[in-house]
């Protein structure tokens, strides 16, 4: 057996992920954390999981809601760059924190840029998203041009 896609060993389990995911989503908008930030988050959380199915979607999902060339390139440095606003450096440093499971008084992203629902909703989509990659990843998702 070389991979076992776990969405369709589990079809409920996987719907129930599904259903989480909605949630999150809904939790994002009622928060107002805009949706090309909810991408950047995605792509980082993936990057640092190593998912390349996930890397590859949420990708072509910001590029399509607009987001530039040049902020994806960096993204994966994105603390090194001026790209990036106070608000989108607390929500990636909070995704990098729930995503690594940091000591807890590595508090990086708590800098009052982020409201505490934009806080409680971004840290819902970052374990949502490591979700979706550990499934992604073990299930061997195709990643082909």
């Amino acid at each position: 057996m070389t991979s076992v896609n776990l969405g369709e060993q589990h079809p409920s389990v996987y719907q129930n992920l599904m259903m989480l995911d909605a949630g999150v989503k809904a939790a994002l908008e009622t928060a107002g954390v805009d949706p090309l930030l909810v991408e950047l988050v995605k792509i980082r959380v993936s990057q640092l999981n190593g998912c390349a199915f996930c890397l590859r979607l949420h990708t072509r999902a910001a590029l399509a809601k607009g987001e530039s060339a040049d902020r994806l390139a960096v993204v994966a440095a994105w603390w090194e760059s001026q790209y990036f606003s106070d608000k989108e450096r607390a929500a990636l440093a909070l995704a990098e924190q729930v995503t690594a499971l940091a000591v807890p008084d590595r508090r990086a992203w708590d800098d009052g840029s982020l409201t505490d629902v934009q806080v409680s909703a971004i840290g819902w989509l970052a374990t949502v998203m490591n979700a979706w990659n550990r499934v992604a990843i073990t299930s061997h998702y195709p990643v082909a041009p």
